[in-house]
């Protein structure tokens, strides 16, 4: 075989690699949110709803998707003489039909019930009981759910993994920290779905179905780390409060996003709302454990600098560390045009809402930008003193509390901010 035809058909198994691996994830994600609809985010509590009608068609749509990356291996052609192997090896061609047929019958029984409004409870628990005996009961389903884990595991960057696969020459410690490691790797893996549905602007409802599993994964790790802690040798060592700060805020920023961010949010139509739920919800967790990952290399290695783990975490603070900047001397303007509303101080301000609008807006939430831009209109076009006093009271009160957001965002956590002086 010549070299280009091994380039083409290493870059074949790179694709099936990934088509396995988010095969996995997706049924997962549907074995979780089947296990508890209304656990994490649809509902925020245990009532059953009365209609059932947008959980079928987030199933229908993971179902759907799931049947499109199987469409994607089973057209995979690779050369048999190259001996790299295929992910899903402990799967056998017939277990492989027979997921390929369940597939395809889900979708047909899916589709019918999708098309029907409103549904009933009963009819969603016979539709999830038969959806969670599939997946119970086809081997094929666990074993690309437990590649899918297998590899999200190795998902860090290095000396994180090579110190994670390592089963030598550890110390006490060293070993708990190469224990906790692999699992945020798993978490940052299936964020990873969801940062690529941001990105190609697809529809991010079916999401909620990767965020259940996330949620099921977050818990586990935060039990985890918790019970490693109860038995870690010593409690006075730099490890054991890097840990439990980790747990600590990996549950507080657990909460947030399930008890806020994707709270009901199956039952939001417009796509603006959905749009920035999910990614603020994908921002916060994602760039908070990336922000763990990055203090903790220290233990693995104290002369690589967490910035350089994650592509994206220095620019992510580099911006935080600009708008928090940004945000601070808006605040100051605002309050100084309030309280001395003339012409001058109100142009100075305006000037620099139209410069901010130009740049740093874009460092915001996108849940964040719709209200500021509602609020800069509303200042641009309001021209008498007494009606213009009043939105910017309001404006500023608004800025203080997006300032105290941006502030407490995981990449600042040490960056306390300083006014400058004047």
């Amino acid at each position: 075989m010549v070299e280009g035809e091994i380039v083409d058909a290493v870059k074949v198994v790179e694709e099936i690699n990934e088509a396995a691996v988010e095969l996995g994830i997706w049924l997962s994600g549907l074995e979780s949110f089947l296990a508890a609809p209304h656990s994490f985010a649809i509902t925020g509590t245990t009532r059953p709803t009365l209609d059932a009608s947008k959980e079928f068609r987030l199933t229908h749509a993971a179902l759907l998707r799931c049947a499109n990356l199987f469409a994607r291996l089973s057209v995979s052609e690779l050369p048999v003489d190259l001996g790299l192997g295929l992910p899903f090896v402990d799967i056998t061609p017939d277990e492989l039909d027979d997921f390929g047929s369940a597939i395809r019958d889900t979708m047909q029984i899916g589709e019918c019930y999708s098309r029907a409004e409103p549904l009933r409870t009963s009819e969603w628990n016979a539709w999830r009981n038969l959806l969670e005996e599939h997946i119970s009961s086809l081997s094929a389903i666990r074993a690309f759910i437990r590649y899918a884990e297998e590899c999200g595991e190795l998902n860090l960057p290095e000396p994180l993994r090579s110190f994670a696969a390592s089963s030598h020459g550890l110390s006490g410690e060293q070993a708990e920290l190469a224990l906790v490691l692999p699992r945020f790797a798993k978490v940052l893996k299936w964020l990873s779905v969801v940062g690529k549905m941001l990105n190609a602007d697809e529809p991010l409802k079916p999401a909620l179905l990767v965020f259940a599993r996330i949620n099921e994964q977050c818990l586990d790790l935060i039990n985890y780390i918790n019970n490693r802690l109860e038995r870690f040798p010593d409690t006075g060592t730099e490890l054991f409060a890097s840990l439990d700060a980790a747990s600590y805020l990996a549950s507080i920023e657990l909460k947030k996003v399930f008890s806020h961010e994707l709270s009901r949010l199956i039952y939001i139509r417009p796509s603006p709302s959905i749009y920035s739920g999910m990614e603020t919800a994908y921002s916060v967790l994602n760039e908070s454990f990336q922000h763990i990952l990055a203090g903790l290399v220290r233990f693995v290695d104290p002369t690589i600098d967490g910035f350089s783990l994650f592509p994206s975490f220095r620019s992510n603070y580099e911006r935080s560390l600009a708008l928090r900047g940004e945000l601070w001397k808006l605040v100051q303007l605002t309050k100084t045009a309030e309280g001395n509303p003339e012409k001058k101080g109100v142009q100075i301000l305006n000037k620099a809402l139209r410069e901010f609008m130009l740049g740093p807006i874009r460092y915001l939430y996108y849940k964040d930008t719709e209200t500021f831009e509602r609020f800069v209109e509303e200042i641009m076009i309001t021209k008498k003193e007494r009606d213009l006093v009043p939105i910017l009271h309001r404006f500023g009160a608004y800025l203080e509390t997006l300032f105290g957001q941006v502030s407490m965002r995981a990449v600042l956590e040490k960056t306390p901010f300083e006014p400058p002086k004047k």
